[in-house]
């Protein structure tokens, strides 16, 4: 009885505790869920509703660019894309290849699909293809609605209406890149569909075009699939970019330049306003702005026309004669009179080297005016050993070459504007008369750009400090007096009307074909390699005779009209050999353009007719070529399979003639 007495008492107290225990944790448990439900039920309802509700970027609309008028220059078009959540999607691979039965998707397409997932925050999305049609987008809304994390969406486009005419002066956009985003954390670089200026005046304009983003608040599963829209608050789209570009005639010069690697700029004398801009070859900002095919990318590389280069602000010329104006001034403003002449024979010697003059023949005596009509070289030469090199290097600056302009444009390249300071800070040495003679003509150190040319122009032609304006808002400048002497700028420009109306001048091919409107300007070629005086005495080589790399580049400068000048011209056409023959006649045709539009754009008919007709008969010729050369190998292999086949037969004869005679032999000896 004892025993049992002991036993129950045990059991009371095992039966107390684990009671005990048991109202611990069933108190711990309700403590545990009032603190939840009461204390903190509002951070628990944030968590459940940002696990229900999805917040989103808007990526802003870009602002317009327009021309003068008003013409759009870019623009924004409607869009479908397809972006993906990676975190949502389960098997990324899976989900591409169920995407890629419905939306093709080659290998470069998923290797940076895997590369972007890789590097993305948990919960942001990535795009898998851009622009993709509505007949796409529907088809994925439809087979692949179950999807997790898929997103097909609507969006907004850059377009581009003329493409390549406008690929320089525009730039293009793209996505952010890693290092942009590391630079200030915005999360509007990770939502797939914005995009950032990268060149020309979409990136120097970039915080006025980019405008700002809009939200979105949608419910969606634990799938990421939206169920529906909450709120949405709009994006304020960028602001209107004007540009002073005038559009129709950007487009008539691309047109006009074709196939060749030139750079064109038009500026306004008297406000300065840039009216074209222009580096041909150039690529297509439409395609740039999408994923640019690697393909296009390499071939755009290494194509020797440079069609990645902007020309005109980053393309670096020797001027060749279009610089004897600057010479001219410098001298007249050293004392030099316009009626001092120099007796031209065709060479110019100092200290046994020879110079020559384009002209083997020589010009004979020549003043200022006719110097700069004939071009002739020897003029120079002597101008410039009286007045010195500091002369030429001061009036160059002040004309604006060697400078940097305040435009839109990110990248500029001053060029050199050599002196006896700059060649001992350069080089260590001492200026020479050489160095005077090649720099009186355009040759030597002496570099600039196409935008700098025109500026000079712009300068001589109107007198004034013209700067040159691309952004049309605002009032445009006064520029102030030149400082030059209106007589000395006269004496350049009669010059310059010589050159194309004068008996002598060297462009007089170019005349305008418009009644009362006469044109000036002045030719240039400039050497791109080395003629030695072997080859002088040889005779020297043709440029139809060298590859094109090595034929000389063609200037020309050009305003109109000449009696009340308006308008200003640089035109610099690489290797096309002549100033007079390539450059002149497109300076020609863009004033046309500008005073008669009509008989512009007929002329440019009939050029792209001819052109069309000598592409087509060159492919012909070709193509006979290729048949002419397949048949002479053809021929050639028939030759060489006879020539073998008597050989072969002789040696096969030869071969056979004892398993011929063995039988017979064998037959002998059975007998």
């Amino acid at each position: 009885m004892a025993g049992d007495g002991d036993s129950g008492r045990m059991f009371d107290r095992r039966a107390f505790f684990l009671g005990g225990v048991q109202v611990a944790a069933g108190g711990l448990l309700i403590g545990r869920m009032a603190w939840l439900s009461i204390f903190e039920s509002e951070k628990y309802a944030l968590a459940s509703e940002e696990n229900r509700v999805s917040l989103r970027l808007i990526a802003p609309r870009r602002g317009w660019i327009v021309d003068a008028t008003g013409e759009p220059l870019a623009s924004n078009r409607p869009a479908y894309s397809l972006d993906i959540v990676p975190s949502l999607a389960g098997d990324l691979d899976s989900a591409l290849d169920r995407i890629a039965k419905v939306l093709p998707l080659d290998a470069d397409d998923r290797r940076r699909i895997h590369a972007e997932a890789r590097s993305l925050p948990p919960s942001a999305s990535l795009a898998i293809a851009e622009d993709i049609g509505w007949d796409a987008f529907a088809a994925l809304n439809l087979e692949l609605a179950d999807q997790p994390g898929l997103q097909p969406m609507r969006s907004y486009v850059r377009h581009y209406p003329d493409g390549a005419a406008f690929g320089h002066l525009l730039g293009y956009v793209g996505r952010a890149t890693a290092e942009q985003f590391k630079e200030n954390r915005d999360p509007l670089y990770l939502v797939p569909g914005f995009r950032v200026g990268k060149d020309g005046v979409e990136r120097s304009k970039e915080e006025v075009l980019r405008g700002k983003a809009g939200a979105q608040r949608v419910e969606v599963t634990a799938r990421g699939k939206i169920v529906r829209d909450l709120e949405t608050r709009p994006d304020t789209p960028g602001e209107t970019v004007q540009l002073t570009i005038d559009r129709g005639l950007q487009a008539f010069t691309a047109a006009r330049i074709g196939d060749d690697s030139a750079s064109v700029v038009v500026i306004d004398c008297l406000t300065g306003d840039v009216k074209c801009l222009i580096s041909m070859p150039a690529f297509d900002p439409n395609v740039f702005s999408n994923r640019i095919p690697q393909a296009l990318w390499a071939a755009m590389q290494a194509d020797d026309h440079k069609p990645l280069l902007n020309k005109v602000t980053q393309g670096l010329y020797v001027p060749g004669s279009t610089f004897k104006m600057v010479t001219a001034l410098a001298a007249l403003s050293q004392g030099v009179l316009p009626s001092d002449t120099v007796s031209c024979g065709g060479r110019y010697t100092v200290g046994g080297n020879t110079w020559h003059c384009h002209s083997r023949r020589g010009h004979g005596t020549v003043a200022m005016r006719g110097g700069i009509a004939k071009s002739c070289n020897v003029f120079f030469y002597s101008t410039a050993r009286r007045i010195g090199p500091e002369a030429v290097a001061d009036m160059a600056r002040k004309l604006g070459l060697g400078q940097k302009f305040d435009i839109p444009m990110p990248v500029q390249r001053a060029g050199i504007i050599p002196d006896p300071d700059w060649k001992m800070q350069r080089y260590g040495e001492k200026w020479s008369v050489a160095d005077t003679l090649n720099t009186a003509i355009g040759q030597g150190y002496l570099n600039i750009n196409p935008l700098q040319l025109a500026v000079m122009t712009a300068r001589i032609a109107s007198g004034r400090l013209v700067e040159p304006r691309l952004i049309a808002t605002g009032p445009a400048k006064d520029f102030a007096p030149l400082g030059i002497p209106e007589d000395y700028l006269e004496v350049t420009r009669q010059g310059m009307t010589d050159v194309v109306n004068g008996p002598g001048g060297t462009a007089r091919s170019a005349r305008l074909p418009v009644e009362g409107v006469q044109m000036a300007g002045k030719t240039g070629t400039a050497q791109v390699r080395r003629i030695t005086a072997a080859e002088r005495r040889r005779g020297v080589r043709s440029n139809a005779s060298l590859p094109w790399r090595f034929r000389d580049h063609a200037l020309f400068i050009a305003f109109a009209p000449t009696d009340a000048p308006r308008y200003a011209v640089s035109v610099i056409v690489e290797h096309g050999a002549s100033g007079s023959k390539a450059a002149a006649p497109i300076a020609r045709d863009l004033l046309t353009y500008i005073y008669d539009r009509e008989k512009a754009e007929a002329g440019l008919s009939k050029l792209q007719a001819s052109r069309e007709s000598a592409r087509r008969a060159k492919a012909e010729a070709e193509r006979l070529a290729a048949v002419q050369a397949a048949e002479a190998k053809n021929l050639a292999g028939v030759q060489a399979a006879e020539t073998k086949r008597p050989a072969a037969l002789q040696a096969a004869g030869a071969a056979a003639l004892p398993a011929a005679i063995a039988p017979e032999a064998a037959t002998g000896r059975q007998l």
